[in-house]
């Protein structure tokens, strides 16, 4: 396993980016979040992926931001101490939740923080059986980052995300799905079984219409601020865009044939 705090794996049309900080349960230090910025957008532009994974090495999906680099900074004096969300959270969760194309994480461990910000600005999660999963920001004094004022009560609504943030509470995956967090569990929790899994969704997305894809994630990422006839036009528009694609045309045609549609991304 290599040292580098990110690891970058290709294979086919699937890209898998990983946290690679086993040994401090994948805690965000700057290095690894400027890894991870890079990687997340390098994926996002390559034309030749169409569906990405996000997943970890070790026992935790990440427990959030790195406390003891943290600390350094805060006795420091530093302005690295909360420079960070608008330097490293900020982009990398916009690139996650605007990326033209679908987004997987595979969760087998704890998911915390940040963390749980990274793997719900996921489009889709697969997550080991009986996964903790928490906010924890009240717990040492601060609020969101990381899009959780955004992304946490669109999932789980306004009243649980109050609740899960002034208490801190931990809740398994379970729960979480049950309260409206999309995604899945496997069975055991294995790493491996998860980010198989999760590796065999984002195949057959990104062997789906992904043109179709990525301006439905357009369209979802401005749902909340837009007004009706916003919303009107901008479904007006993305129909148009996607009506003009080869994997259009070619899926009616097979549709009307019964034949499987062959699609290609154009």
């Amino acid at each position: 396993m290599t040292d580098s705090p990110v690891l970058v794996r290709r294979d086919g049309t699937v890209a898998t980016i990983v946290l690679n900080r086993p040994e401090r349960r994948n805690a965000l230090t700057v290095e690894l979040k400027a890894a991870l910025l890079d990687a997340v957008l390098d994926v996002a532009g390559d034309t030749a992926v169409r569906a990405v994974v996000l997943a970890s090495s070790g026992p935790a999906f990440s427990v959030g931001q790195d406390l003891a680099e943290h600390a350094e900074g805060l006795r420091s004096g530093s302005e690295e101490a909360f420079g960070t969300v608008r330097e490293h959270y900020s982009p990398v969760v916009r690139s996650l939740l605007s990326m033209p194309k679908p987004v997987i994480a595979a969760v087998s461990g704890a998911c915390v923080g940040a963390g749980l910000g990274l793997a719900l600005a996921c489009d889709y999660r697969v997550f080991g059986e009986g996964v903790k999963l928490g906010t924890a920001f009240s717990g040492i004094g601060l609020t969101f980052d990381s899009g959780l004022s955004v992304t946490l009560p669109r999932a789980i609504g306004d009243a649980r995300t109050r609740e899960l943030m002034l208490f801190s509470r931990l809740f398994t995956a379970e729960e979480g799905i049950t309260w409206g967090i999309a995604g899945e569990t496997v069975a055991g929790g294995d790493g491996d079984a998860v980010l198989g899994r999760a590796v065999e969704l984002a195949t057959q997305l990104a062997a789906g219409p992904t043109q179709a894809f990525a301006q439905t994630k357009k369209l979802l990422l401005k749902s909340g601020t837009s007004s009706l006839d916003e919303a009107l036009e901008a479904e007006a528009e993305g129909q148009i865009h996607c009506g003009r694609t080869r994997d259009h045309v070619q899926a009616v045609e097979a549709f009307l044939s019964r034949a499987k549609p062959d699609f290609q991304g154009e």
